[in-house]
């Protein structure tokens, strides 16, 4: 067995999570505890929202895609995730979305913690799904459709089912063999999951509509005669302007709860609304100062474009879960002089060359 690194407190090096070392922290603590543990830290720390620092992500486009620094702070710590999105990747056997992100503590400016963010977005986007499923959907919901069944699909589909209960999912993508991929991989998770052949089949008898799709345009999964009263529309694929799924009319007939408004009116499906659409932020629904479902013939969306926030909590959660284990390696970031003002002088060192 490799030797437990270094603990995380140790200032001369930083935790490292590589992407081995998180498939490992996910089996060592269970993918559905993995999840709830995710969903927990985020309705934490949605609770105190207003301690955090909130920007609109920074964004940098391309015909392509888009790469993003995603910052936030609570006074206590700082967090960043870099995240790309290029859906044209596939093509060349790439993934769509990459990522990594950092902890450091606002006292010193000092990392304590850098992990890939590739696998953790994914956990932490199904996760936040899932709490937002959770104060939404109606009750006794027991049936998803995940429409658009890509890299994003299952962790959706294992989350609503670790934290909301649902016991089946009805699949459907414009590529067979995504949804062909999703069913196996979904065969011993205990859901029932059935493969659809339209986006309409897909949403008979679901309660949950759930749509992530990766094409970066404007289009439209659903159709306004697709979406009937009393479901709750989980939209999780327009991430960036010019890209949406949703047809107007759908958003014009639902309470629509987003992460951070100023940043979902740029990218998110509200995009195609007057900016003074009126909308509610989840966090006040989490902490209880907004109401969610109102009544069991509303239709509630999501309109998710993912927050910082969120980042921040796979983040802490992450770094409270590798301590004690050797689910990271010791990385030599952080220059350590024996004389803090004397950098110049480790360097010479270094090279052989005696102190003066």
């Amino acid at each position: 067995m490799t030797p437990a690194a270094p603990a995380p407190s140790d200032k001369a090096f930083v935790p490292f999570v590589s992407v081995a070392d998180m498939m490992r922290l996910v089996h060592h603590v269970g993918l559905d505890e993995m999840l709830r543990r995710l969903a927990a830290r985020i309705e934490d720390d949605f609770r105190r929202w207003q301690s955090f620092d909130k920007t609109p992500r920074v964004a940098a486009h391309s015909p392509v895609g888009v790469i993003e620094l995603m910052p936030t702070s609570d006074g206590e710590a700082y967090g960043f995730k870099y995240v790309n999105g290029h859906p044209r990747n596939t093509r060349a056997g790439l993934q769509t979305v990459t990522a990594f992100g950092l902890l450091a503590d606002v006292a010193t400016g000092y990392p304590v913690l850098l992990s890939e963010m590739t696998l953790l977005t994914a956990l932490r986007t199904a996760a936040m799904s899932a709490v937002a499923a959770r104060h939404l959907a109606p009750a006794g919901a027991r049936t998803m459709a995940m429409i658009g069944n890509g890299a994003q699909a299952e962790f959706q589909c294992r989350a609503m089912q670790a934290i909301c209960g649902i016991d089946a999912v009805r699949l459907y993508d414009i590529d067979r063999a995504a949804t062909e991929k999703c069913a196996r991989n979904l065969a011993d998770s205990g859901l029932s999951v059935t493969a659809c052949d339209s986006p309409e089949e897909a949403i008979e008898g679901a309660q949950i509509l759930t749509t992530c799709t990766a094409d970066k345009r404007n289009a439209t999964i659903l159709t306004d005669n697709m979406v009937g009263a009393g479901v709750h529309v989980n939209a999780i694929g327009g991430d960036c302007p010019g890209k949406t799924e949703l047809a107007t009319a759908v958003l014009q007939r639902s309470s629509i709860f987003v992460e951070y408004p100023e940043q979902t009116r740029i990218e998110g499906e509200i995009q195609q609304l007057d900016p003074d659409h009126p909308v509610t932020e989840l966090w006040q629904v989490i902490a209880g100062t907004a109401p969610g479902r109102r009544s069991a013939s509303e239709i509630t969306l999501f309109d998710s474009v993912g927050f910082a926030i969120e980042d921040f909590s796979a983040l802490q959660v992450v770094r409270a879960a590798i301590a004690g284990t050797a689910f990271y390696q010791p990385l030599d970031l952080l220059a350590d002089p024996d004389d803090p003002r004397d950098l110049y002088g480790m360097l010479r060192r270094a090279g052989g060359t005696p102190a003066a």
